[in-house]
Parts: structure tokens; C-alpha cells; sequence
């Protein structure tokens, strides 16, 4: 693999490890700080906005987790690419 499209996709790969932490550190944020512990006997209207935030921040972590775990299966390829394409 020549040198500059192996500096390209090791960048991205990089790129897309970078993007699924910050998604899951943001799916974080919403269960942690913006649905927070939920109260002993809410509203009806908490009790929505407390099912909103979570199920968004399951999905965003959801969503970061693979996203890295992509990031590392392409990082793996093409550590591998280059490691054959020496030979």
C-alpha cells in the first residue's frame, strides 16, 4: 500500500474513532446530566421529558459504541493492508 493512501486511511480511520467517542460522550451527557435520577413520584410531564432524554442518550451510545468499534475493525484492515503489502 503506498505510503500516501495508507496516511489517508489511517486518518480516517483515526477520524472515525474520534467521531464515535465524541457521539458517546454526548449519549452520556443526556443519561447522566439531562435525564439525571428521576424523582420518587414525577408528573406526567417529567416522567415524559425523563423517557425522552434517556431513550436518547441509549440510542447516542448505542450509536458512539459501534461507531468505535468500526473505527477499530478499519483501523485493524488497514494496519493488516500494510503489514502484507510490505511483503
Amino acid at each position: 500500500m503506498d505510503g500516501k493512501w495508507r496516511r489517508m486511511f489511517c486518518t480516517l480511520s483515526y477520524a472515525v474513532l474520534l467521531a464515535g467517542f465524541i457521539i458517546f460522550m454526548i449519549g452520556a451527557y443526556y443519561e447522566v446530566v439531562k435525564a439525571g435520577i428521576p424523582y420518587q413520584d414525577p408528573p406526567l410531564e417529567l416522567q415524559i421529558q425523563y423517557a425522552i432524554n434517556t431513550g436518547i442518550g441509549d440510542e447516542l451510545c448505542r450509536i458512539g459504541f459501534f461507531t468505535i468499534l468500526y473505527g477499530i475493525v478499519f483501523h485493524l484492515v488497514v494496519w493488516l493492508a500494510t503489514r502484507i503489502c510490505k511483503k
